[in-house]
């Protein structure tokens, strides 16, 4: 299978920050003369020309970028002044992006040649394997192919292929291929490693008596540094930075999601912006850890507590006496369960190890003597062993939970184990390799997993693979580690690199092979070395095998699995294919062997260094001089006076209290109920402002132990009533549409140039002396430095002309018209509507798109109509959908639902509409529909909330329809696709009711009742 491509905004978004850090430099195809092999100067080459702009040009292009993105201004160029940041989380690709770059510099200048900088060979074989992946995506979208190689010191004629060519083309370079040659220290005689990094910088026999660095240097390359904390290192001398300095870049651009340095930073996508977006996988974490000892040493584990019908039951592992002395055994255990009595009279557990209570709740055991256990938690004598043999249970446990839920939908599930050291898993004799105590624990616990959980499985297909000879316990996992020349598995310590080459070489061409269900491996063996360059998007489960020494990051070690996942298709399932289901099923589940807590604390900690950047508070001078637009359309620049009001309304609402944001500001944006008092004409532009605050709680993983599966009642599903109801929505629909183009162009016209307003960039120049210091309190104080003097340059022009095809492409892509309705509509508006493009294109392109996206929802509401068609949605789609959620937070238990659990909104309108469906009556049963039930509509796949069916003789409609929203919706009053995704619902119903089922958008279960009175 091959992974599929496609254009995201973020990505392009990226691209052309970069690019226009140029604006203005002349569009030229460079060719220069340099020394052939043989030393004449007869060679034509084809280096990247020199820049024409100056310092000042170029710093007010990356003011002016850097305003429009929302980071600081710089006031200066800083470093060497031709050294550019792009920040991008991990897994949100950072690779796309840069290469995407590429392209889009050499579209809009002509510059050519690139060279990558990576910190080691993973880096470089992952890097080197995108290339090959995305080479047919890239082509199609550019029209035109990049050449990329491997620098080797044996293979010498690639640079003067590099030098020669006239396109774009790529040299992939890890810092060992150079920087030990620079290192003195490092420079032994007799080391090959230093050999081969010597070639680089000497004159070569074979390459004509040239350096090959010279003619590298010759062709000006830009310089794409990944990972730069980790290339250029914390010694400002070191010898990879003298090294980077002999490519005589043109310029250099750094990327990473943890920059050490940061310079003229043009573009920012941190972990808040990649969460918020849903562009990573949502962590969750599973503990396994030692709580303490009880004075007997009674070894207790706690594995899970089950929810069912009856009274919550728990999986206890404890010690049992046998012939032989005593081994371990895990069982499921209601209350009153006697340890002593149950393990054959243990004194170990004669301290009243009796089950008291079992609180499903609280998730949590008592037992007579008071000991608490939380699941995963041991007390008693335990040694590590034991504890990582319940780290593989739980992983493998995990695991086959998520292959259930996502086997139907062609998900392959893997997971990934960290270990220090190989002979954990794999121990090499003699002529003999044999299985080291993890692969033995795993093999142990898999079997004993499926004899525990395949009874449960009710899909025939996915119990028939587990069943396939093919899947057995010693096929399915496997280890990927750095291999010797006699191929057997090493510790990653060969400086010099063989070793690592040989082993990551397996590792790359084996990454697309893993998400296919015919390669039967599921569970991934790797030297915890293995930090970065390999990570597979199907990663779902991490489980480090050892004590995480402070050394790494838990972000570090939850990065390996952040990537949105991928089906059997190569499609990944991201907000286009799941809508705001994305973290239903993207979701990396960390099984760590330190308390929940501990583990959250950690990993918040590790985000909020990484968006040191973001404001912790909320202060007025948030909102102070920004330049906005009010939400009925008017351009203005906050003034003290209404970032002070703004700053009290937000007190007042209840949003911040003490500086910070409040749980009840989150909740009232999640649920759409948000309310700005007077200030509600800035609703757009106060949000905005708040999602660049740094919330910590935005990072705080999900207990796992705490999360509970909702289970399908089929006594709920098979109620008279219920199969009423059902009969009467589960008909399948098609649209028709009398599109009027001609109509749609006028009204899209009118509407851009009444409605289209963006944000005129600006560049404030302020200069002020400090003139005399007149005491101390004055410097404390500030009040030495005199008035400053304020000089604003209105920025005339963003970007070039020459991308005014790009405009057309956003639009065709944002709205689904046509090019040539596209061109009317902008041919169309008004020259000073057209020419904002030029003064902001990006708000130009995103505010055109939905303002055009107004314009056909309306007409397309005023013109559809629903037709039933043959074929019904399948009751397939409740039994299939996985639910999960956490009692007292984001779920209820229910009695009347489908399921027992209902899984809503934390605390948002969706849990007080539960609980009063629960509550009432006059409600026989009702459901939260799955995704699987949807209108099409011409904006996409509508997804109602609701189905509730009420007591016959107690209300005038008994079958019902909602759609739960924060806000009152009138049909006047609809503006965006969701709006219009509502009213198609409503003509969809209209199509399929015979009178007696009623569809509608409620806020409470008082409307609701209010509409099935009427």
């Amino acid at each position: 299978m091959r992974i599929k491509y496609k254009h995201q905004r973020f990505q392009a978004e990226a691209a052309k920050c970069v690019s226009d850090v140029f604006q203005g430099q002349p569009k030229h195809d460079g060719s220069r003369t340099f020394l052939n092999k043989f030393g004449a100067l007869n060679f034509d080459g084809f280096g990247n020309l020199p820049l024409v702009l100056d310092n000042e040009s170029i710093c007010e292009n990356v003011r002016g970028i850097q305003m429009a993105e929302g980071l600081k201004p710089v006031e200066h160029l800083e470093g060497d002044g031709r050294t550019f940041t792009i920040e991008m989380e991990t897994g949100t690709g950072k690779t796309y992006t840069y290469i995407k770059t590429m392209y889009e510099l050499n579209a809009r200048y002509g510059w050519s040649k690139f060279v990558i900088v990576v910190p080691s060979i993973a880096i470089r074989e992952g890097v080197f394997k995108s290339f090959e992946s995305m080479a047919e995506h890239f082509a199609g979208e550019y029209g035109k192919r990049m050449q990329y190689f491997i620098y080797n010191s044996k293979q010498l004629a690639k640079i003067d292929a590099f030098a020669s060519d006239n396109g774009i083309h790529v040299m992939i370079i890890n810092t060992q291929a150079f920087n030990a040659s620079l290192n003195e220290d490092k420079n032994k005689e007799g080391r090959a490693g230093d050999a081969a990094a010597r070639i680089i910088f000497s004159r070569r026999d074979e390459f004509g008596s040239r350096k090959p660095i010279d003619i590298l240097a010759k062709m000006n390359p830009i310089l794409i540094i990944d990972e730069p904390q980790s290339v250029l290192g914390t010694d400002k001398s070191n010898a990879t930075r003298k090294g980077i300095k002999l490519f005589n870049p043109l310029f250099t651009l750094l990327y990473s999601a943890t920059h050490r340095e940061i310079f003229n930073q043009v573009y920012r996508l941190d972990a808040i912006d990649a969460y918020n977006k849903k562009l990573v996988k949502k962590i969750e974490v599973r503990s396994v850890h030692q709580v303490g000892s009880t004075a007997t040493n009674g070894y207790v584990y706690l594995d899970e507590i089950v929810i069912s019908k009856g009274n919550p039951r728990a999986r206890l592992g404890f010690d049992v006496k046998t012939v032989n002395g005593t081994r371990q055994t895990i069982r499921l255990v209601n209350e009153g369960f006697d340890l002593k009595e149950q393990s054959g009279g243990l004194q170990e557990y004669a301290d009243n190890f009796k089950v008291e209570r079992i609180d499903g709740l609280t998730n949590t055991v008592h037992f007579l003597n008071g000991l608490t256990l939380h699941p995963g938690e041991v007390v008693g004598s335990v040694n590590e062993d034991i504890l990582r043999r319940h780290q593989i249970r739980e992983t493998i446990k995990t695991h086959l939970e998520r292959e259930r839920q996502l086997f139907a939908r062609g998900i392959k599930v893997l997971s990934l184990f960290f270990i220090d050291h190989v002979d954990s898993y794999r121990i090499y004799g003699k002529d003999n390799v044999e299985k080291g105590k993890f692969a033995k624990m795993f093999e142990e616990e898999y079997q004993r997993a499926l004899q525990e959980f395949m009874p449960t499985f009710t899909d025939a297909a996915y119990s028939c693979f587990l069943s396939n000879p093919e899947n057995a316990p010693e096929n399915i996992h496997d280890g990927y580690f750095s291999i010797d020349k006699k191929g057997k598995s090493v510790e990653s310590k060969n400086k010099e690199g063989e070793n690592e080459e040989r082993g990551f070489d397996l590792i790359m061409k084996d990454k697309e092979r893993l998400l296919s269900q015919s390669c039967p491996v599921r569970f991934i063996f790797s030297h915890s070395a293995l930090k970065e360059g390999w990570d597979n998007p199907n990663v779902f489960q991490i489980c480090t095998l050892k004590d995480t020494s402070n050394e790494i990051k838990k972000r570090q070690e939850v990065g390996r699995g952040m990537r949105l996942c991928v089906n059997d298709k190569g499609e990944r399932q991201d907000a286009d294919v799941l809508g705001d289901h994305v973290f239903d099923t993207n979701i990396l589940t960390v099984i760590a062997s330190e308390s929940y807590d501990d583990f959250a604390k950690k990993l918040q900690t590790d985000m909020a260094e990484a968006c040191s950047n973001r404001p912790v508070v909320v202060p007025p001078t948030l909102f102070i001089d920004q330049l906005t637009q009010t939400e009925d359309g008017h351009n203005i620049k906050i003034t003290t006076e209404q970032a002070v009001e703004i700053h009290e309304e937000l007190i007042g609402q209840g949003y911040i209290r003490k500086g910070k944001l409040t749980q009840k500001y989150f909740d009232e944006k999640k649920a759409g109920t948000l309310n700005f008092g007077e200030m509600e004409n800035l609703r757009s532009f106060i949000v905005k402002q708040l999602d660049k605050v740094f919330n910590p709680d935005a990072f705080k993983p999900a207990n796992g132990r705490n999360k509970t599966e909702a289970h399908f009642v089929k006594d709920n599903f098979n109620k008279k009533e219920w199969q009423e109801l059902w009969k009467r929505i589960n008909t399948r629909t098609y649209y028709n549409v009398r599109f009027e183009t001609p109509k749609l162009i006028k009204a899209a016209i009118d509407a851009l140039d009444k409605h289209l307003n963006v944000t005129e960039v600006r560049i404030v120049v302020e200069s002020g002396g400090m003139e005399s210091i007149r005491d101390r309190k004055e410097l404390e104080a500030g009040t030495a430095m005199s008035a400053a003097t304020v000089k604003t340059i209105r920025v005339t022009e963003a970007i070039g002309a020459e991308v005014t095809y790009d405009l057309v492409g956003e639009l065709v892509q944002s709205t689904g018209l046509t090019r040539r309705t596209i061109v009317e509509m902008l041919k169309g508006v008004n020259h000073a509507t057209f020419h904002q493009f030029k003064l902001n294109p990006e708000e130009f392109i995103i505010k055109a798109g939905r303002i055009i996206n107004d314009c056909k929802a309306i007409s397309l509401i005023q013109h559809i109509q629903y037709e039933k068609r043959t074929g019904t949605f399948g009751t397939d789609i409740f039994e299939e959908a996985t639910l999960r959620g956490t009692l007292g937070r984001d779920a209820i238990e229910s009695t009347k639902s489908l399921y027992d659990l209902v899984v809503v909104d934390s605390e948002g309108i969706e849990k007080s509409f539960a609980e009063s469906l629960e509550a009432e009556d006059d409600v026989v049963v009702y459901s939260k529909l799955p995704g699987g039930f949807y209108i099409n509509t011409p904006m996409g796949k509508y997804n109602p909330d609701w189905a509730v069916a009420f007591r016959e003789g107690t209300v005038k409609h008994v079958y019902f329809v909602a759609e739960t929203k924060g806000n009152d919706i009138e049909v006047s009053q609809l503006r965006h696709s969701e709006d219009a995704k509502i009213e198609c619902a409503r003509r969809h119903f209209a199509a399929i009711s015979t009178g007696d089922m009623v569809y509608s958008v409620v806020k409470t279960y008082q409307d609701l009742y209010n509409a099935v009175t009427k």
